[in-house]
């Protein structure tokens, strides 16, 4: 039995009370946990598929392709002067690691509601890999888009790096909250209502079409500037393009904006997420 010289001491899990009430030590001594749901997610990505792995490259690739006909070539909405391909698959690999973290975070709870059931571990260590294996998957596509980028820079493509591109683990952190915040939030109210979880994906398609993926912001109409960038992906966008392509808006007081309402929703989510985790498997 477990006791004060038991080599496993003894663990009392004790319920919790408050709107943020997180045990931060707790998530930092199962990181270890985490890296093995990390591991977990990216092998179960691709696992039975003929391409496997090859979907990493292939994902972004494909759908720059689409974006490049439908959008440059059929649409011919502008992109700043920039190359289709390079414009387009830095918008795709950015906007996928905050889409695919929001869905996969929402529905989280849902997801592992068996595992919740038989094991007792920190349950923000479920979303925290989630957006983790996101940043896994954004790595190698971000690799492809930089080859790319040095390919078309030294065919004389008109794209300007510069040091603004060293903002981008920034960036990364700031579409890692937002996505975290957002996901946490509909997955701790799809928790009571089921029907939320079904207007995500739908909301994430309407989302795409108000954040500069597929045009520039300069496109917007300067009445509607301001609106356009109450969106925080917008900024954020708009960053990463002018660092590595020397187009967009550089960053400035709306990115700072925008770091503040990630970093709101963020503990939004986070708080939600507290008061509902305690007893969510009463209702899951």
């Amino acid at each position: 039995m477990d006791g004060p010289g038991s080599a496993y001491p003894t663990r009392v899990i004790e319920p919790r009370s408050g709107w943020l009430d997180l045990d931060l030590r707790e998530l930092w001594a199962a990181r270890d946990l985490v890296a093995l749901f990390v591991r977990r997610n990216v092998l179960a990505q691709y696992k039975q598929t003929a391409l496997g792995p090859l979907w990493f490259v292939l994902q972004p690739l494909l759908t720059t392709l689409v974006f490049t006909v439908v959008f440059g070539q059929v649409a011919r909405l502008p992109t700043d002067g920039l190359p289709q391909v390079l414009f387009y698959l830095c918008g795709v690999v950015a906007w996928r690691f905050f889409a695919d973290g929001l869905t996969s975070v929402s529905s989280c709870l849902r997801a592992n509601a068996n595992l919740f059931g038989k094991v007792y571990f920190p349950r923000l260590a479920v979303p925290l890999a989630v957006v983790l294996t996101g940043a896994v998957t954004f790595a190698v596509q971000f690799a492809i888009f930089l080859a790319l980028l040095g390919w078309f820079l030294w065919a004389g493509a008109p794209a300007a790096p510069n040091l603004w591109a060293l903002l981008t683990p920034v960036l990364l952190a700031l579409m890692a909250a937002l996505a975290l915040g957002l996901g946490l939030l509909v997955a701790a109210l799809t928790v009571r209502y089921r029907d939320l979880g079904f207007v995500v994906g739908f909301g994430v398609q309407l989302l795409l079409f108000a954040s500069p993926v597929i045009y520039p912001l300069s496109l917007v109409p300067e009445a509607y500037r301001a609106l356009a960038l109450a969106n925080p992906m917008a900024a954020i966008l708009e960053a990463l393009r002018y660092g590595f392509l020397g187009q967009g808006l550089a960053p400035g007081p709306a990115l700072a904006v925008a770091g503040a309402a990630c970093l709101g929703v963020l503990l939004l989510g986070l708080a939600v997420f507290s008061r509902v985790e305690k007893n969510f498997m009463d209702t899951v």
